[in-house]
């Protein structure tokens, strides 16, 4: 095991919830949008069958996670050639880089500022830089549904997921993984302009996230039963509404906060005046409201905080 591995962890989260993503860092994830767009420019440009765009978003999904292991691997180590500590200090900067635990509880918060404070229509911009689906016309239940739906997922995203492959394989293996995560959501559409230049990306995003997934749903029950007493609720969504979701893996996470809250998620939302219908997760009990998005935003920290303490015991 990597020495000083689970305080090297430690250290990357207490950054990340000091820091967050401030908009002057020169972040990674930035850099690979920019890469992943003028790479898509390029293959729509030169390819023109489905054979040819699926060859090349084949050799895209897995030629930029393994690009950016290599990098990250090199600074670390070059670092380390010149001092220890040096390495040491690469090591957690850019495994802060792959976290973002602040900057998804600060949109969430964003959104339950705006609506206790400015109303609807600041509620509806505020969501818009959470989720993809059109927000001009949703109600206060439904603002408080995609917000809680974005968390749940994105917790897994964006804190379980670095997490774990920090503890398997350094930075290196979690910018890799970032890298197929930002691919999957620039590119992974299974619609007609994406379908074949995204299926790889979008199938080996389901394939990275498949253990991240269901680690989430397991420390958000810990966490429901701490904080709220329903970590048996939690764990019963789970296995009752979770494969229902059309993802593989989202589905985990959003019925184990369902369950946690006592709330019903999924129902019809519109993408691009598209109406669409996913399955309803969890029972309904109580209305959907403003006040449990903090709720599930404690939710989400003491989970955080449990597999932080796991992976410490685990990485000692």
């Amino acid at each position: 095991m990597e020495s000083f591995l689970g305080l090297k962890i430690l250290a990357v989260g207490l950054l990340d919830v000091a820091l967050g993503d401030p908009r002057w860092f020169p972040h990674p994830v930035r850099a690979m949008g920019f890469i992943i767009h003028r790479c898509e420019q390029l293959i729509f440009a030169l390819c023109h069958s489905p054979l040819s765009k699926k060859a090349a978003g084949g050799v895209l999904a897995l030629g930029l996670p393994y690009v950016c292991f290599v990098i990250v691997r090199e600074c670390i180590g070059y670092m380390s050639s010149l001092n220890e500590a040096l390495g040491i200090l690469a090591w957690i900067v850019l495994g802060y880089t792959t976290l973002a635990a602040r900057d998804l509880c600060n949109h969430a918060m964003c959104v339950y500022q705006a609506m206790t404070d400015g109303g609807l229509s600041e509620a509806r911009v505020a969501v818009s830089q959470l989720v993809g689906r059109d927000t001009t016309h949703l109600s206060e239940s439904e603002i408080v549904r995609a917000t809680i739906e974005s968390v749940s997922e994105n917790s897994s995203d964006g804190i379980v997921a670095p997490l774990f492959y920090l503890a398997l394989g350094g930075p290196p293996l979690a910018m890799a993984y970032k890298a197929v995560n930002t691919l999957d959501s620039m590119i992974g559409y299974r619609n007609v302009k994406y379908e074949d230049l995204g299926w790889a990306s979008a199938r080996l995003d389901d394939l990275v996230n498949w253990i991240p997934a269901r680690l989430t749903a397991v420390t958000i029950a810990v966490a429901a039963s701490w904080r709220l007493g329903s970590g048996r609720a939690s764990w019963r969504m789970c296995w009752r509404d979770a494969r229902k979701h059309p993802s593989p893996n989202s589905g985990w996470p959003e019925a184990a906060m369902a369950g946690a809250l006592g709330v019903q998620l999924g129902g019809v939302s519109e993408y691009g005046g598209r109406s669409e219908e996913r399955p309803r997760l969890g029972d309904p009990g109580s209305p959907l409201h403003a006040s449990q998005i903090p709720i599930a935003l404690q939710v989400i920290s003491i989970a955080s905080l449990c597999l932080m303490v796991l992976l410490l015991v685990v990485t000692w």
